[in-house]
């Protein structure tokens, strides 16, 4: 993927993240676009190499006429997880029992960022459901602390590059090369894809922590998964990050059999099977 020609077309809304995927791109010999915001202009349509970068909404317009197969992890993915990886309770339940939950508790959307993750005192200050969508499922977990946070591009479950993004809760980016927690962060990884790697797609984003529970040791454990396509850089190589990101929003028509769970458009809501837990190793 990384030597591959072709097309990478960029939502209208512009970012630092965007700018560095460009210059990476040119200096590979990718045509770079951004696209108009009233969808894709008919010379760019199902040509065949066409890659993506930008939000999931707009997406929704353009990777069809652009022939791209957009990947994501499922909705479910976190919360299926061994609890050897996610380190707290976790797990996704409709908005109407969430909003009815006595607190404190973490909330987010899975996937789909509607709203802000957040800590709720309880339930009754989680905002209702966006209009037209029914009783959305809310993932919760109990509140915890996150010494450090990393973001991990994965390929094929190979750390292509990572940047911290977080200190306690605060934007911290700094590049996982050279970090003093580098081989730290590296062998939870390594664990993760050697149990889980095949309930996640060839490329994605995984970020991952040291987290503290209270009255609990501190432990690493995963925040969630993202799509690669949609994933801010901060301070990883994007040069290795957009090795990712071509492999996550490519050409449909190259899409192999490995990654056809996870197409966006074919998501079923069941999470892929994740293996049982083995010994654990990764508590560094």
């Amino acid at each position: 993927m990384a030597s591959a020609p072709g097309l990478l077309a960029f939502a209208p809304h512009r970012s630092g993240t965007a700018a560095l995927l460009s210059e990476a791109a040119r200096r590979r010999g990718m045509e770079v676009a951004v696209l108009p915001v009233d969808g894709v202009p008919e010379p760019m349509r199902r040509r065949g190499d066409a890659h993506y970068y930008g939000g999931p909404r707009f997406a929704a317009r353009v990777a069809g006429p652009l022939g791209v197969a957009l990947l994501e992890p499922d909705d479910g993915w976190l919360d299926a997880l061994p609890a050897a990886f996610t380190g707290r309770a976790v797990s996704r339940v409709p908005l109407s029992e969430a909003r009815r939950r006595t607190g404190p508790f973490f909330a987010k959307p899975p996937t789909d960022k509607s709203f802000p993750a957040a800590v709720h005192r309880d339930g009754s200050t989680l905002p209702p459901p966006p209009p037209g969508t029914g009783d959305p499922l809310v993932q919760i977990s109990e509140v915890v602390d996150w010494e450090e946070e990393f973001r991990i591009f994965l390929l094929d479950g190979e750390v292509r590059t990572g940047s911290r993004y977080a200190r306690y809760g605060r934007l911290d980016p700094a590049p996982l090369a050279g970090h003093s927690r580098e081989a730290a962060v590296r062998a939870f990884v390594r664990d993760l894809t050697r149990e889980c790697g095949h309930t996640l797609p060839g490329g994605v984003v995984v970020d991952v922590g040291r987290m503290r529970a209270p009255g609990r040791a501190a432990v690493w454990a995963v925040v969630e998964a993202n799509m690669a396509w949609f994933s801010t850089v901060y301070a990883a190589d994007s040069e290795r990050a957009l090795d990712v990101v071509l492999r996550s929003a490519g050409p449909a028509a190259l899409l192999g059999e490995r990654d056809r769970p996870f197409r966006r458009e074919h998501s079923t809501g069941a999470a892929p099977h994740v293996a049982a837990p083995r010994e654990a190793r990764h508590s560094v």
